[in-house]
């Protein structure tokens, strides 16, 4: 596969991650707890760089987008362990943190939608949640983005 393909398919990667979790928030009805959300940005940050390796055939460009896929890829990893409780998240995003104690806080209105929390698995398949699929299949990306990075210049 040449570079320009194999750059095309993964910058394709980031940007069917976004729309697949698009998808499942608008479409299937599924709101993104915080750390979902954290994993959509170093998507947006691969595919942009993406497009740069595309036009600019540079070699940081894809290390950049390495880098940011190795982060997306990292969140859910540490996501995965937080929604199967092995430990702790952040009590801003977790049953820990979101108690209604009468203190006149912003979860205190009547008639608001609780917020997306980010300890409970809200869609898995044979065990496999999103942010599981998003740290494994990131990963491997990521190794591909460094394989793209030092690819032979005459593999256009």
């Amino acid at each position: 596969m040449t570079r320009q393909r194999l750059t095309l398919l993964l910058t394709a990667f980031s940007v069917l991650s976004i729309l697949g979790a698009w998808g499942f928030q608008f479409i299937g009805g599924l709101d993104p707890c915080a750390m979902c959300f954290w994993q959509r940005y170093p998507h947006w940050a691969a595919a942009g760089f993406g497009l740069l390796m595309l036009a600019m055939h540079k070699r940081l460009f894809a290390l950049l987008a390495a880098l940011s896929t190795f982060t997306t890829a990292a969140i859910g990893a540490y996501h995965s362990g937080v929604e199967r409780k092995w430990w702790d998240g952040p009590a801003s995003c977790t049953g820990r943190g979101l108690t209604n104690d009468g203190s006149g806080n912003l979860l205190d209105f009547a008639n608001a939608k609780p917020p997306a929390l980010c300890d409970e698995i809200p869609w898995e398949m044979f065990g496999v949640t999103m942010a599981n699929l998003n740290a494994i299949g990131s990963f491997v990306v990521a190794l591909l983005w460094i394989y793209v990075a030092f690819m032979p210049k005459d593999a256009r």
